[in-house]
């Protein structure tokens, strides 16, 4: 990729903070150890740098730990500066199988150790973002807030924020980190695609201006279904092939949604770019998404997938009128 792609790049402020990422940026979930391995991860992760990447999405439970570890020896053998990227890890399902404290938890205990596994493993002294993975129904949310506070104050983490969490429980959240002076959660990362709209649109829409919220939004293709490479089947090379995944299977061959995204290949086709390019350019089109989430297991769609960036102008008011048409 040229360094004339890198030009192209968007930088949008994370929420009301001050830190800035790519409009697009790549993450581990599935295919790092599952598809990639180191070489190929390099490949993939040098491939997003030189398109103007600075944000890369890890989590403590990817491939049980190895996804961050691999990422470490990558961003290690490339030899990045440590201020020219963003990088973010997420706390939760535990690596410790039914070990009480170290299992679908976020109580102190758990997470005061966890970020220092998860920083040993990407051989990093920091982190820039930490996310608390799920909720937690069984620690109150007050020794969570804290838990994730001092991370920041101990030079672990500059920011913290959620994923998949509701919008009841994020303010909630930045309330008693309000009311005790502590670091508040600043970022969200929801799922959010053509096909799941309902949270990012709506369900988080008073938080955006109430408390500053932004967001990295992950399955930009719900998990590959607006490709279209579904529309005959589940091809072997596929992320809906792959051990473990047979939960995707219905999703990624439902009639209906298979329709829609055939129904959008005539607006890919006047727009001049694939089916992944536009998706991903629709997400980026919302203005409260602070970052797309992309995956890739080969660096040519990582290249694909950041051509995004030049459909992301042409996604007109009447452009995107015809795509709502199609997938309301």
């Amino acid at each position: 990729m040229t360094s004339d792609a890198k030009k192209k790049m968007q930088y949008r402020r994370l929420g009301r903070s001050g830190l800035q990422v790519s409009v697009l940026s790549f993450g581990s979930w599935v295919t790092f150890d599952n598809q990639l391995k180191d070489d190929t991860a390099l490949e993939c992760m040098q491939a997003a740098h030189d398109a103007g990447c600075n944000f890369f999405d890890n989590a403590e439970a990817y491939a049980g730990g190895e996804s961050e570890a691999i990422m470490g020896r990558v961003i290690e053998q490339l030899g990045w500066p440590r201020h020219s990227y963003v990088l973010s890890t997420k706390f939760y399902w535990g690596l410790h199988g039914r070990m009480p404290n170290m299992q679908n938890t976020l109580n102190r205990k758990y997470l005061m150790q966890a970020i220092d596994g998860s920083l040993e493993r990407l051989r990093l002294d920091f982190l820039d973002i930490a996310y608390c993975h799920r909720a937690d129904p069984n620690t109150p949310l007050e020794e969570t807030v804290w838990a994730m506070s001092d991370m920041i104050t101990q030079g672990k983490a500059l920011y913290w924020g959620t994923s998949e969490w509701t919008a009841d429980e994020i303010r909630a959240a930045w309330d008693i980190a309000e009311k005790h002076h502590l670091h508040k959660p600043i970022v969200e990362q929801p799922q959010y695609n053509m096909f799941s709209r309902r949270r990012v649109e709506q369900e988080y829409a008073r938080l955006y201006e109430d408390i500053g919220l932004g967001t990295t939004i992950w399955s930009p293709l719900a998990s590959g279904l607006l490709t279209g490479k579904y529309a005959n089947g589940i091809p072997e090379d596929s992320r809906g092939a792959l051990p473990g995944h047979g939960w995707l299977a219905d999703r990624l061959t439902d009639p209906g949604q298979i329709a829609k995204v055939e129904s959008l290949r005539p607006i890919a086709a006047e727009l001049d770019c694939s089916l992944a390019q536009l998706a991903i350019a629709w997400c980026a089109a919302n203005p409260r998404v602070s970052t797309v989430i992309t995956g890739a297991s080969r660096a040519s769609q990582v290249v694909e997938n950041f051509g995004a960036i030049d459909v992301l102008p042409q996604l007109t008011p009447e452009v995107m009128g015809r795509i709502e048409a199609v997938i309301r």
